[in-house]
């Protein structure tokens, strides 16, 4: 069942690692197939280093086990809020990246400082706000994911595609596993990027009719960036 997207999913895990994303098994790559409404996601805990397309999981977008010997990852009801509130997402990834989570820990959301910020991301990368007792004790996981959507009732997620969770982590997301793991690759870099930006210049700011140049020379309806497709 879904067994090309296994492979993409494990593929995505394992180059969490060669981009210096993760340490131990500090985080987890999941895609849907949108016809089916299921969810292929790494397993809980288990190593990078033995991880093989066998051991990935399918869940439905209830996180009801459909495929699989192991446990899904214990962030699964997160990654299915996601995909429940962005129709346009196609893969998710949650790491623990150094400067990210620092921005996450220290409940800031990343500006836009830089063109190399607005190549992927328009705007600034939200932080959520903080999560509720109620919501911790109730379904930690799951309502990590509604905060998450909370975050963008007015930012476009396929334009700003990542999110810092506050005290926790970044996620990121894009229409493919392999796009998935980019974003989180570029969100890692910017987060560093405006760590140095801003101890260099605190008050330094961006102009927007440079972020919007920038961002739509890529994406816009007249995107230029890069080879005609054929």
């Amino acid at each position: 069942m879904l067994e090309a997207l296994k492979k993409e999913v494990c593929e995505a895990n394992l180059a969490l690692v060669r981009h210096g994303l993760v340490i131990l098994t500090w985080g987890n790559v999941s895609a849907i197939d949108r016809q089916s409404g299921l969810v292929v996601i790494k397993p809980s805990g288990v190593s990078y280093d033995n991880m093989s397309a066998e051991d990935m999981v399918v869940v439905d977008l209830e996180g009801n086990v459909v495929e699989g010997s192991l446990r899904p990852s214990s962030d699964t009801p997160t990654h299915l809020e996601i995909y429940k509130s962005f129709e346009g997402v196609g893969a998710v990834v949650h790491t623990h990246s150094t400067y990210a989570t620092a921005w996450s820990q220290a409940c800031r959301s990343i500006p836009n400082l830089g063109t190399t910020h607005s190549d992927t991301f328009h705007h600034a990368i939200p932080c959520t706000g903080e999560m509720t007792k109620e919501q911790i004790e109730r379904a930690y996981e799951k309502e990590t994911g509604v905060v998450i959507a909370e975050s963008f009732r007015t930012i476009n997620p396929m334009h700003t595609p990542a999110v810092l969770v506050a005290h926790h982590g970044p996620f990121a997301w894009g229409e493919s596993a392999k796009k998935a793991v980019e974003n989180a690759v570029i969100l890692e870099e910017v987060a560093r990027m405006a760590s140095i930006t801003l101890a260099l210049n605190p008050t330094v700011e961006m102009n927007e009719d440079l972020v919007e140049k920038h961002y739509n020379r890529k994406h816009g309806a007249n995107a230029y960036y890069g080879q005609i497709k054929k």
